[in-house]
């Protein structure tokens, strides 16, 4: 556990105690209460981790259509031209104004 805080602060340890607590509680009281969140949580989890095909945009349909032409070398995008940085002069020279609002 690289990612563990070297110290853990008071209420820190304090939130973590009453939420073990709160979990045992609730598990030894009523299993059926926990038993729908832990399922939705584990479906989110498995679907993150190994989301279907469709959802990668790998499906047959979707793939991108590749011309009998263009096999032999990658299409090149020209380079963009830098333009030069210039200054535009400002127009308001009035030092009878204050710099203020």
């Amino acid at each position: 556990m690289a990612n563990r805080p070297k110290k853990w602060s008071v209420p820190a340890i304090i939130i973590m105690s009453l939420l073990g607590i709160g979990v045992i509680y609730g598990v030894l009281t009523d299993m059926r209460s926990f038993l729908i969140p832990i399922i939705v949580f584990g479906l989110i989890y498995v679907l993150y981790k190994f989301p279907p095909d469709r959802w990668r945009g790998r499906s047959g349909s979707a793939s991108p259509q590749v011309r009998p032409g263009n096999r032999s070398q990658p299409a090149k995008r020209p380079k963009s031209q830098r333009t030069p940085f210039r200054v535009i002069e400002g127009g308001k020279e009035d030092d009878d104004l204050p710099k203020y609002h």
